[in-house]
C-alpha cells in the first residue's frame, strides 16, 4: 500500500497508540485517532490528524467515528472499569463497521499463540492476566475470522524503535524458554507495515526486534 491512506487507530490515548498515531503521521497518511476521551490523546495537533470519541460498548459510535477509514489499527487494551470482555467488545465493533482492513495488537502466549509460547509463559500469563486471557482469545478469533491480521507481541518496553525489525508468521517465530521483549515504538511500526502491506495477511503473525 503505498498510497497515503486514512488510519483509525483505536486505544489513540494509551502508551502504543499514541507511537501509532505519531508514527503513522510521519508516514503521511491521515489518522482518526479514536478515544474515549479525545483530550488524553497526547499527540501534537497535525493537518492530518482527527480526534474522535469512541467507545467500544458503543458500537454505533465507534462506526460513526470508524466512518471513511481505509483501515483499522488497535492497540485496545483492558482497562481499570472498562467492564468484561472489552477486548472482544471492541473487535465486535470494529467488524462491524465494516472497515475494509484490521491490523490488531494482541499478547504471544495467549489464543493461538499460547502453545508455541511455552508452559512458563502460559503460566506467567495465567498469573497475570487471568480472566482477560479468554477475553484476548476471543478478539483475535472476531479479527481473524474477518480476515484482518492480529500481532502477537511479546512483552512490550518503551525501548527505541528496533531497526532490524521484522515481522514473521505464527509457524515461523522463534521457540524461546521466555518471549523476547519488543519495544512499543518497534510493534507500532510493525502494525503500520501490516496497514500499509499490499494485500491483507490474515491471520496471527509476531513482530520481532532487537
Amino acid at each position: 500500500m503505498s498510497r497515503s491512506v486514512t488510519i483509525a487507530v483505536l486505544g489513540a490515548s494509551g502508551a502504543t497508540g499514541v507511537l501509532l498515531v505519531g508514527q503513522a503521521l510521519e508516514r503521511g497518511h491521515s489518522v482518526v485517532a479514536v478515544a474515549r476521551d479525545p483530550t488524553r490523546i497526547d499527540v501534537p495537533d497535525h493537518d492530518l490528524l482527527l480526534r474522535a470519541a469512541g467507545d467500544v460498548h458503543d458500537p454505533d459510535g465507534l462506526a460513526a467515528a470508524l466512518d471513511g477509514s481505509d483501515v483499522v489499527v488497535s492497540a485496545l487494551g483492558n482497562r481499570p472499569g472498562g467492564g468484561p470482555q472489552i477486548l472482544a467488545a471492541g473487535a465486535r465493533a470494529v467488524v462491524a463497521a465494516g472497515v475494509p482492513r484490521v491490523v490488531w495488537l494482541g499478547a504471544f502466549g495467549t489464543g493461538d499463540s499460547a502453545g508455541p509460547a511455552g508452559a512458563p509463559t502460559r503460566a506467567l500469563l495465567r498469573l497475570a492476566l487471568r480472566g482477560e486471557l479468554e477475553d484476548k482469545a476471543a478478539a483475535d478469533r472476531l479479527v481473524v475470522a474477518a480476515g484482518g491480521t492480529v500481532l502477537h507481541a511479546g512483552p512490550l518496553t518503551n525501548g527505541a524503535l528496533s531497526s532490524a525489525r521484522r515481522t514473521v508468521d505464527l509457524a515461523d517465530a522463534p521457540r524461546r524458554l521466555f518471549p523476547r521483549p519488543v519495544s512499543r515504538a518497534t510493534v507500532a511500526a510493525a502494525m503500520l507495515d501490516e496497514a500499509e502491506a499490499a494485500t491483507p495477511r490474515a491471520g496471527i503473525r509476531v513482530p520481532l526486534g532487537r
